[in-house]
Formats: structure tokens, C-alpha cells, sequence
């Protein structure tokens, strides 16, 4: 049966070249980096190759990347971390990932809002710092994973720069760039943001490796005990394996960027042309041309329909899809990022979220095309009132 894998967003396929890199170090270097023999210096030596070009290639200094388990310890360790070193609390955005969103509700933490774009708004940011004068970390991701908003984090961090001077914990711009990293340029993108968090799965590395990149100076305590690693910041033996091809993947992502992102951004065009051509009531949520979004992600908003059944039909046909973050997967209720955007009830009920990358093809293209519309009939039409 033909298939269409379009939910790239929540996991991307893993590069060759960083499975192949992964293998070589899961059979070939079995020291602990932390040791001393001949073993144990090959293992380390690997992991801080890893190190250098993942800094490299986010703009970092090679001591300030500290591996992580995945995104979402990522985002914890550089929110939470942040806070344990210089105490105070946290801001965010309102469309933030929930492993920032609900650390910062949980921590006493506030939010800014959004416009219907879904782009920060920097006068609220700007109210808020001046009226809570013990924020010490602002959090604002580098690209919405949901509906693929690109934010301008040089006016954020113009407004950060500003209010500065009378936060006594100082303040701290993280970016979360787990959403951003195969799409947008970090080291430039971020290049004013203080922590920086990605993910291996996002960009064809592995799942369960994630890196937080600290800048020079800034304080970053661990939020686990038990060992001296990562620079004090991240106990426990590290994941040389996953490193090393997240470094790969990382790299092979950004010399590919250009080109992939034409390519994907011209499949995603026939995508959303053919789907708005053939269905009623089908839309972007975030407008073409509106904002400066990332060239992957096709977030619809359909009336007349329910997000759960219209996945289960697509899953039925052979296309892979979600309706938001797969973090929220099995939620009933619409997702935050598209309540914050202020989409209507009626049309916020039938978000369906399709994610391109690196493996999509013009098959995929089509048979999408020629299941969805289906799908979509097919539910209006049962949910008609009968004759």
C-alpha cells in the first residue's frame, strides 16, 4: 500500500551517515569517557569531537555544550538550571513546547502572548519585565513546533538587553531551537540567545540525545546528582555514541540546508495548494506570506471535522500525521499553540499538522493529495443529520 510519512516534526528519519557513525561507536569504543586507559581516552576523544562541532555549528565555545538525554531534559536543565544557579523566576511565550511551558507555570513563572501569527508580543514582553523585577530567564523557541512560526529573537533579545539593568539576578535569553535546528541557521538565528537547546531526532540523529549550548559566563547548575560530568552541569556517563551522530546529522543538516529546504518548501507549496483547492473550509493557520515561517511544517485548520478521526482515517490510508506536538498526543482538547494564535473553536477542533523532511518524496505528495480529501468527505458526510 502506497504511504506518506508527513510527521517529520515529531521525528525525522535518522541520517545514514549518523547511523552508521553510531554503530561504529556502539562496536568500537566501549570505554567510559570518564576513565583513564586507552579505552576510556578513545571514548572521551570522541565525545569531545562531538562537542567541538556541535559548538561549531550553534556558534558556541566547545565548553558549553553539555549533553543531554533529549530535548525535553534539554529544556528543563537550561530553564531550571538557570533558575537553581541565580535563583528568581521565569517568563516565557505562550506557545512555548510544554517541557518549558509547564516548568514555567510549575515555578511560579508567567507567560507573553502571541499574535494570530503566532509571533511574540515585544510590548508585553517589555511589560512584563518591568513590572516583575525577579525574572532571571526569558524563554522564547527559535520555531513553533506546531505551526512552524519563525521568531525574530533579535527583537527579543533587544528587549532583554534593555530590561537587564534592573533585574538583580541578572536575565538570561534561552531559545529553544529543538523545532528550528534543520530549518533556520542557530549560530546566526540565536547568536544573542544565552542557552540554546536541540535534539537528535530533529535533525536524523538518534532519540534520547539532546544538547543545551551555554554561553561563557553563564551559571548552569545540574538538576540530578551523582557525578562530576558534563563540567559539573550533567551527571552521569555520557551517550558518546549518540553524540558523536547527532554531531554528524547536525553537520549534514546544515551543509544540505539550502538545498532541502527548496526542495521541501516546494513539496509543502503542491501540498497545501492541492489540499485548499479540493476541500472547502480548509485553511493555513498561519497565512502564506503572513510571517516568516519554517519551509516543513503545513498546519491546517478544518471545519466540520474532529482532529482524532480524521488522524485515525489517514493512519487507516498509510499517511502518517498529528494534530500538534506529539508530546499531546491523545489530548481532546485543542492545543494551546493554537488557542494562544486565537483560532476559532470550530476551526481549531480539525487542526491536523503535516511535517516534511529530508526522506519526502513527490509520491508522498500524491498520495497524500489523494487520501485526505477522502477523508475529510468522509467525515462531514457521516456527521451530517440524517434525511
Amino acid at each position: 500500500m502506497p504511504s506518506a510519512y508527513l510527521d517529520h516534526a515529531a521525528s525525522t528519519p535518522v541520517r545514514p551517515e549518523a547511523r552508521d557513525a553510531l554503530l561504529d561507536v556502539l562496536e568500537h569504543v566501549p570505554g567510559n569517557p570518564s576513565g583513564q586507559h586507552r579505552w576510556a581516552r578513545e571514548a572521551r576523544r570522541r565525545l569531545d569531537d562531538a562537542r567541538d562541532g556541535i559548538a561549531a555549528l550553534l556558534g558556541t565555545g566547545p565548553g558549553g555544550v553539555v549533553f543531554t538525554s533529549g530535548g525535553t531534559e534539554a529544556d528543563n536543565l537550561a530553564v531550571r538550571g538557570s533558575l537553581l544557579a541565580s535563583g528568581g523566576t521565569s517568563l516565557c511565550s505562550s506557545i512555548e513546547h510544554h517541557a518549558v511551558l509547564d516548568l514555567v507555570r510549575d515555578f511560579g513563572g508567567s507567560t507573553v502572548a502571541v499574535d494570530g501569527f503566532g509571533r511574540i508580543d515585544l510590548e508585553h514582553l517589555e511589560e512584563e519585565l518591568a513590572a516583575e523585577r525577579h525574572i532571571s530567564v526569558v524563554s522564547v523557541m527559535l520555531v513553533n513546533n506546531e505551526v512552524g512560526t519563525v521568531q525574530d529573537l533579535d527583537a527579543v533579545a533587544d528587549v532583554v538587553d534593555r530590561a537587564r539593568p534592573s533585574h538583580p539576578h541578572g536575565l538570561l535569553l534561552h531559545t529553544d531551537a529543538i523545532a528550528g535546528a534543520a530549518w533556520v541557521d542557530v549560530a546566526v538565528a540565536a547568536a544573542r540567545a544565552d542557552l540554546i537547546t536541540i535534539s537528535g531526532h530533529k535533525v536524523g540523529g538518534p532519540k534520547g540525545i539532546g544538547v543545551v549550548a551555554v554561553r561563557d559566563g553563564v551559571a548552569l547548575a545540574p538538576l540530578l546528582v551523582g557525578g562530576g560530568q558534563e563540567r559539573e552541569r550533567r551527571p552521569g556517563t555520557p551517550d558518546v555514541a549518540g553524540a558523536v551522530a547527532l554531531n554528524v546529522a547536525l553537520a549534514i543538516t546544515a551543509r544540505e540546508r539550502s538545498t532541502l529546504v527548496g526542495r521541501v518548501r516546494g513539496h509543502a507549496e503542491r501540498l497545501v495548494a492541492g489540499l485548499t483547492d479540493a476541500v472547502d473550509h480548509v485553511r493555513l493557520t498561519v497565512p502564506p506570506g503572513s510571517v516568516d515561517t519554517v519551509a516543513n511544517i503545513v498546519h491546517l485548520s478544518c471545519r466540520e471535522v474532529e482532529s482524532e478521526a480524521l488522524l485515525y482515517l489517514l493512519d487507516e490510508a498509510g499517511v502518517a500525521a498529528s494534530a500538534g506536538s506529539s508530546c499531546a498526543s491523545g489530548a481532546l482538547e485543542p492545543s494551546h499553540v493554537v488557542e494562544a494564535l486565537g483560532v476559532a473553536p470550530d476551526w481549531a477542533s480539525g487542526a491536523l499538522r503535516l511535517s516534511l523532511g529530508w526522506t519526502t518524496t513527490d509520491e508522498e505528495i500524491d498520495h497524500a493529495l489523494a487520501v485526505i480529501p477522502g477523508a475529510i468527505a468522509q467525515l462531514r458526510t457521516a456527521g451530517e443529520p440524517a434525511a
